[in-house]
């Protein structure tokens, strides 16, 4: 955004954090705007990228999910071209709930979501291992998975 936030600005991001159904009458009530303005703000934070889509949390279980696992990926080379070719493919896959690219020991964190023990083990071998970009995979199973949101550090005064 072009200028700062304000306290408003602020108060609107955490009401929609925490509960992006808000309609724009209750948003603006929490806010303290007309309803108007309230709505002219938020367009103006989503124009801006600030605000992105919202999303419905599905149940993993009721579309046949069993199991959660985090791989992590290292790569032979840290060629640009290789990095950015693996990501695009990685997020090409349906199992993926979310990827991070890292520094350190591995170079990239993958969250699956699959069916069972034997669907993990041939999206490890047939996706992930098969690559030629990749040295190493290492899979560890998600016991439980809490998601969080982005803190909103400080309002101005």
């Amino acid at each position: 955004m072009e200028t700062p936030f304000d306290r408003i600005d602020f108060g609107i991001l955490t009401a929609l954090q925490e509960d992006g159904r808000l309609s724009n009458k209750e948003l603006s009530a929490r806010v303290g705007l007309a309803p108007s303005s309230c709505h002219a703000r938020v367009r103006r934070l989503r124009a801006a990228g600030v605000l992105g889509a919202c999303r419905t949390a599905v149940a993993p279980e009721a579309l046949g999910i069993g199991l959660q696992a985090i791989v992590f990926v290292h790569l032979q080379n840290h060629d640009r071209s290789l990095v950015e070719g693996f990501r695009d493919h990685v997020l090409s896959l349906p199992e993926v709930v979310g990827l991070t690219h890292v520094g350190g020991r591995h170079d990239f964190l993958v969250h699956v979501a699959v069916r069972d023990a034997r669907h993990l083990r041939d999206l490890a071998l047939d996706a992930l291992t098969s690559r030629p970009e990749v040295a190493t995979v290492e899979t560890s199973v998600v016991f439980e998975h809490l998601q969080g949101t982005l803190p909103i550090l400080s309002a101005p005064r």
